[in-house]
């Protein structure tokens, strides 16, 4: 992948020798990707952009601390996967920064159901976004960190400051409060 005739090898090179050029196509060709990031934890519009930026910021603060030997395809995915990390981690902190805690809701047994639901194979990303939105909060954290970026539920514990434990039952819970819109939204009968 090239931006603009450059390989993203030779912008990072760029933003450390913090080139103002390149700093600005890396802004340019990584802005969506980062808005997506930061809209998957955050329910506020501005509160995104806002954390985009901030993102940027510290993303070329530190962008001197990232290293990777890869080939160019290999080498941009370890770069995507160094800012999605960034990213996330901002968007958590400023999640706790908003709430005393961030752990709101209590760990009460709730019936939903634990059954498949046909999906439809034509759900575009903003339907989904939308069910995203629609769960709280710290489903939806959870149900980011392990089904999308990747993180263990001990990681996710550690993350989050709660037991590995909690972990499971949120994510539990995201699932099945997920079913229930979907099957809500798309008037699907199980």
């Amino acid at each position: 992948m090239t931006v603009n005739g450059c390989s993203i090898k030779n912008l990072v090179a760029g933003c450390k020798r913090s080139d103002i050029y390149s700093k600005e196509q890396m802004y340019r060709s990584f802005y969506g990707y980062i808005m997506g990031i930061m809209i998957r934890y955050l329910a506020k519009q501005n509160d995104a952009e806002e954390l985009v930026n901030d993102c940027f910021i510290r993303i070329f603060e530190n962008i001197r601390s990232f290293e990777n030997n890869s080939e160019e395809e290999g080498y941009r995915k370890a770069f995507k996967g160094w800012m999605a990390t960034i990213a996330s981690r901002m968007a958590i902190d400023h999640l706790r920064r908003d709430k005393k805690s961030l752990i709101t809701d209590e760990l009460e047994k709730v019936d939903y159901l634990l059954e498949t639901t046909p999906v439809q194979n034509s759900m575009e990303i903003n339907e989904i976004l939308a069910l995203l939105e629609m769960l709280p909060q710290t489903h939806r954290l959870v149900f980011n960190l392990y089904e999308i970026e990747g993180f263990s539920h001990d990681q996710i514990g550690k993350i989050l400051h709660i037991p590995a434990s909690s972990s499971r039952v949120f994510l539990t819970r995201a699932k099945s409060r997920l079913r229930i819109l979907y099957e809500q939204r798309f008037n699907v009968a199980l």
